[in-house]
Formats: structure tokens, sequence, C-alpha cells
């Protein structure tokens, strides 16, 4: 009887939830109702409805001479330019990276040096990659290089905030061990930080490219190399055979790598 009481106590002293609940779903109501009001939709077009089939119907029914054509104007080809943009830009990214994660660790540097660098890291996320793709065309002129370039400085932001959260959880206990048996820098170093930072660089690295890939394909379409450029002509054409033959070979490569990323990323997680 006594436990009874005791947890009946336990259970009316514990905090009303309810009216936080009932005033976070009031402000979600609110928001989802003043946001909805900023649409504008006029309805379908006559033609819509034979635009949407023609579409279906292109990729439903891709151009296999395109998709199957290996000069350069096919598409293997252009998958494997998109391919190289995202996997250059990836490792460019990533090598620039590791100086910048060490110089913002907290645990690595003072707090000021730390706070100066989590700016500049703040500051190149905050572009997008769009607005970085435009200005490298206008450097480098259209074409791969500017995609390169493109790729390279957006993955700078994110790979490094994902390496210094790494840095940051290095075990420090395995370095006093080494310091205790008298091993030098370079030796702490190679056993006792890289075995920890390594397979989350590389994990990191992996996620990365997959998004490089996708995000390469969409910078095609202002010049910057890749297939996303004859891509948007296919459309801008109606030329929604040549459109499906382009998407079929994206949805293949992208398999492709996600099958590929995963056993690594697997294999990785569990040593």
């Amino acid at each position: 009887m006594k436990t009874n009481i005791t947890i009946q106590q336990q259970l009316e002293r514990e905090p009303k939830k309810w009216i936080f609940q009932i005033v976070s779903a009031l402000i979600f109501v609110i928001l989802m109702a003043w946001s909805s009001s900023t649409l504008d939709f006029k309805g379908v077009t006559e033609s819509g409805g034979n635009v949407a089939a023609s579409i279906l119907g292109g990729i439903l029914k891709p151009d296999t001479a395109l998709l199957f054509n290996f000069t350069n104007q096919g598409v293997p080809y252009l998958l494997l330019e998109t391919m190289c943009i995202a996997f250059l830009g990836t490792i460019v990214g990533a090598v620039l990276a590791i100086p910048i994660a060490f110089l913002s660790a907290s645990n690595i540097v003072p707090k000021p040096v730390a706070l100066i660098g989590r700016f500049i890291i703040m500051a190149i996320r905050t572009i997008p990659a769009f607005v970085y793709g435009l200005m490298f065309i206008r450097v480098t002129g259209p074409g791969a290089f500017a995609g390169l370039l493109t790729m390279s400085l957006c993955s700078i932001g994110m790979i490094t905030k994902m390496y210094i959260e790494s840095i940051e959880d290095i075990d420090t206990k395995i370095l006093e061990s080494l310091d205790a048996c008298g091993c030098t820098t370079f030796q702490k170093i190679r056993y006792g930080i890289l075995p920890q930072l390594l397979p989350d660089f590389a994990s990191t690295i992996i996620y990365r490219f997959d998004m490089n890939l996708r995000d390469a394909t969409v910078l095609g379409l202002v010049g910057a190399g890749g297939i996303g450029a004859p891509l948007i002509f296919a459309m801008n054409a109606y030329k929604w055979n040549q459109v499906g033959a382009i998407l079929a070979g994206l949805i293949i490569l992208v398999l492709m790598i996600e099958w590929f990323s995963g056993k690594i990323r697997i294999k990785l997680a569990r040593g």
C-alpha cells in the first residue's frame, strides 16, 4: 500500500505538460496557416495534361541511342565527367579541410583562434553552391574545372564541421598513456590520433561524395560541366526521350555509388 501511495505521489508531482503541448500545437498550426497563405495556385493549363503525358512517356521510353552512345556526347561520358567532378572536388575539399579543422578545434588551439576558424567555415557554408558556380564560371569560363572548384569549396564547409566533431571527441587518455610510455610526438600522432580519426574522416568523405555527385548534376545547369547542361537543353527542347535517357543513367549511377559507399561505410563501422 505504501508503495502505491508513493507512486501516486510521484505521478502527481510530475510537471503538467499538456499546456506546453497545446501551445506548441497552436503555434505549429498558426505557422502552417501563415506559410500556406503565400502560395498562389493558379490551376493547371489546358495543355498541362498533354505535357505531363509526354514527360512520363519520354521517361518510360528513353532514347537508347543516346543512352548507349560512348562518344563525348553520350550519357556514359557525361556521367563519367560528372562523377570525376564530384570525386576530385571531394578529395580537394577533404584535404584542404584538415588544417582548417585542426585550427578550429577548441581542444587543440585557443578558443579565440577556434572561433575565427568556425566563423570562416560558417561563411563558406552560407553561400549556396549555385552562387559559387556562377562566380567560378566568370573566372575560369564554363566547363568541368569550374565545377571542380565549386565542389571543392562547398565540400570544405561541411567536411570541416564533421572533422572538428571527430577531433574534439578524441580520447586524450590514449595520448596520456603513450606519453607515459615515452613515445615521441610522431608516434603519438601515428598510434594515438590517426587510428581514432581515420574511420570518421573516411566516412565523412564518402558521405560528402554522395552529396557532391547530386550537386554536380545540378551545377551543370549553370554551365559548370557534367550532365546537367545536356539535361536542361533537352528539357527546353521538349526532347523527353533524351531526358528519360539522361535520368535513367543518373539513377543507375547513383544506385551503384550508393551501394559501394554503403559497403565501405559498414566496413569502416565494424572495423
